[in-house]
């Protein structure tokens, strides 16, 4: 009974085996396929990581802002330290994960300070630094007035 198994199993056409597997060449296509789509994907995916950090500082400019106007309604003059404001140090460092620190390592995407300060002007900067210099480099500095002027080193990188 085993022999006639064996001659059973013998007797199918190669080509009916074959269908059964993967070939190499089927491998290579779909590898091939995945690096391409990969080669797309991932330039825009680090592209929508800068934004994303670059949005994490637009909103603590905003909010530093708010907090200069506040200040200026109370004391009639606008202050040159982010710890006159509530923030634990001047300058102030943005971290990976868009919360505030108040040293620089690795994680820092931004260096929030403040600048031409005086009794009725300021500007707030927030200069890119480590991997974000880098990937962001089209933009560059972020910059936000008293009156509400924003700037940057490029083309519409405030939205």
């Amino acid at each position: 009974m085993i022999m006639r198994r064996n001659k059973t199993i013998q007797s199918f056409p190669a080509r009916q085996l074959r269908i059964a597997g993967v070939t190499m060449l089927e491998l290579l296509i779909v590898l091939a396929i995945i690096g391409i789509i990969a080669s797309f994907a991932y330039p825009s995916y680090l592209d929508y990581v800068a934004r994303a950090k670059r949005t994490a500082a637009t909103s603590t400019l905003l909010q530093i802002s708010d907090r200069q106007q506040q200040f200026f309604m109370d004391s009639k003059s606008y202050t040159s330290d982010l710890t006159d404001l509530g923030y634990p140090s001047d300058p102030l460092f943005i971290s990976d994960d868009g919360t505030t620190s108040i040293t620089t390592d690795l994680e820092s995407v931004y260096s929030v300070s403040l600048s031409n300060v005086a009794a009725t002007t300021y500007t707030i900067t927030a200069a890119p630094l480590h991997g974000q210099l880098a990937r962001d480099s089209d933009c560059g500095s972020l910059t936000l007035d008293q009156a509400g002027i924003r700037g940057s080193g490029g083309i519409d990188c405030w939205n």
